[in-house]
């Protein structure tokens, strides 16, 4: 389902996030994290390779990220999907991106392995003053 360019506008902003992932007895974990929306929908993730929750997506390939407003916590996109691509992140070169987008400087740490995680987005959900966002 395409995003309304409303709320891409939304993700394409540099907010704070949590991501969502099950892990094999069905617990949900969630963690603060950075992401990107490419420019064909797909979200882009990075990890360190030996993260929890890059197991837990292995083994179970859902996955949920809610987006809050930098500015305003009662404004948040939530979007569910599926892992579609886990891929070593050579060069650093999406872990680069994403410092950039959030911080405006290169990422610091590059003596540990990163892997890239993209994740088809099938659903969502906004809320903004104290509305629904609409699809």
């Amino acid at each position: 389902m395409p995003l309304p360019e409303t709320t891409l506008t939304f993700l394409r902003r540099p907010n704070p996030a949590v991501m969502a992932t099950v892990t094999s007895d069905g617990r949900p974990v969630s963690v603060a994290t950075w992401y990107l929306i490419e420019d064909d929908g797909l979200l882009l993730l990075c990890m360190n390779d030996d993260r929890a929750r890059l197991r837990h997506l292995k083994n179970n390939g859902h996955v949920s990220l809610t987006v809050l407003a930098a500015d305003d916590f009662g404004t948040h996109v939530s979007v569910q999907g599926r892992v579609v691509s886990i891929k070593p992140d050579d060069g650093l070169t999406d872990i680069g991106r994403l410092s950039r987008h959030f911080l405006g400087r290169d990422y610091p740490a590059r003596d540990r392995p990163l892997v890239t995680v993209h994740v088809e987005i099938d659903r969502w959900f906004g809320w903004s003053g104290g509305h629904p966002l609409q699809h």
